[in-house]
């Protein structure tokens, strides 16, 4: 394509920690994941960081950790508010683990929840809110901390798609009481494939690393809030199982190139930002598309356009438009999901009309946007998108 979607954001240095961990002969979890997310857990300010080997497992172990804290932890049919566009792997942990899933819908400008909607749809069942950050743009969490002040209600998000991203100079992901990143190979950060949780509660800490391997106690520390103090008689200790966990540990590769990765990362989100602003001068005005807007400091994972509510026009069209110039494109993540036919399986309810989250489903769109200057890329894609009225018919 011209214009891409995504690009590797490798060197030679990625190359040369893959061959470091080749030369070792140690290719599972170990010393290089551990450093990883010592260095993640910096960047983002957090205590704790669990490296996974995608963002949708660090999202089933964020959720499936809610179960076995000690005090107050979720149970089968609580009610957890969710936004209605999202990625798949958003809500399907809530329903492997027998969770209500209650849609809101998203607001036209930010992407992200319709804080009105959010407020009404909060009851005294509501025992969670996993609050998604779209597309690199924060939840104005500041609203979201106000309507939940006082009650019983557990604030977690997926940030899977905006790394680097910052509300009130604190990192997106790190206002709930666990946050998930993912560093699959077109986001901010490209471990191959690969997820973070990063939580300053220690409980949660030791529970998701048991949750990643097994359930069993080896990577707890001897004395850890899940099984108190693990036993000195390592053959005994070696293979004990205390939670019902699963095998998403990362590999050794992925904990390596990781580091390089992070390392990188504040320089990847300068110069996405700096690629944002030229998009947002371009297409502020545009006559028939509407922007994303940029909620604290948004880490840009791509730009996402609709097309404005009073224009009659069928998106494949612009998607057309876009392919002749070679500029390629996607559904703004699933669109409303609350769509799909798999929803049939969910507990479930859909909080008023969605009707937000069905336009972009219908009218909405998103380019790339890369760790590198792209303001050629985006020039062609306003050439594109200019002269409506010449290719609108064709």
């Amino acid at each position: 394509m011209s214009y891409p979607l995504a690009t590797s954001s490798w060197d030679q240095l990625e190359i040369d920690a893959i061959q470091r961990v080749v030369s070792s002969g140690m290719y599972s979890m170990g010393k290089e994941v551990f450093a990883f997310e010592e260095q993640f857990a910096r960047y983002t300010n957090s205590k704790y960081c669990v490296m996974v080997n995608s963002g949708s497992s660090a999202n089933l172990i964020m959720i499936g950790a809610m179960f076995y804290k000690k005090n107050n932890p979720w149970k089968i049919g609580d009610e957890i508010i969710v936004p209605a566009v999202s990625w798949p792997t958003t809500y399907y942990p809530l329903y492997q683990y027998g969770l209500k899933i209650k849609f809101v819908d998203i607001d036209l400008e930010t992407l992200n929840f319709d804080l009105t909607a959010l407020e009404q749809a909060i009851t005294p069942k509501t025992k969670g809110i996993l609050a998604v950050n779209l597309l690199g743009n924060s939840n104005n969490f500041e609203k979201i901390q106000t309507l939940i002040k006082g009650l019983d209600i557990t604030l977690l998000e997926d940030n899977c798609e905006s790394l680097g991203a910052t509300f009130r100079g604190k990192q997106a992901g790190t206002f709930g009481v666990m946050g998930t990143f993912s560093s699959f190979f077109s986001h901010h950060i490209s471990t191959m494939e690969g997820g973070m949780v990063v939580t300053d509660d220690q409980e949660l800490h030791h529970i998701l690393l048991c949750l990643r391997a097994h359930g069993w106690t080896r990577n707890l520390p001897k004395e850890n809030l899940v099984c108190g103090t693990k036993s000195d008689d390592f053959f005994e200790e070696s293979f004990r199982f205390v939670l019902p966990g699963y095998n998403v540990r990362p590999l050794e590769m992925e904990g390596a190139i990781g580091q390089e990765q992070v390392k990188k990362l504040p320089t990847f989100v300068k110069e996405r930002r700096a690629n944002a602003l030229h998009f947002q001068e371009l297409f502020k005005n545009h006559p028939l598309l509407t922007i994303q807007k940029e909620v604290g400091e948004s880490s840009w994972f791509g730009f996402a356009m609709m097309i404005k509510p009073s224009i009659d026009l069928d998106r494949k069209v612009i998607v057309k438009q876009l392919q002749k110039f070679k500029i390629e494109c996607r559904p703004i993540v699933a669109g409303n999901f609350a769509k799909n036919e798999v929803v049939k399986y969910f507990n479930h309810e859909i909080f008023g009309e969605l009707k937000n989250a069905q336009h972009i489903d219908k009218k909405g769109l998103f380019v790339g946007n890369h760790q590198y200057d792209i303001r050629g890329h985006i020039d062609l894609l306003a050439k594109s998108l200019s002269d409506f009225e010449s290719w609108k018919n064709n």
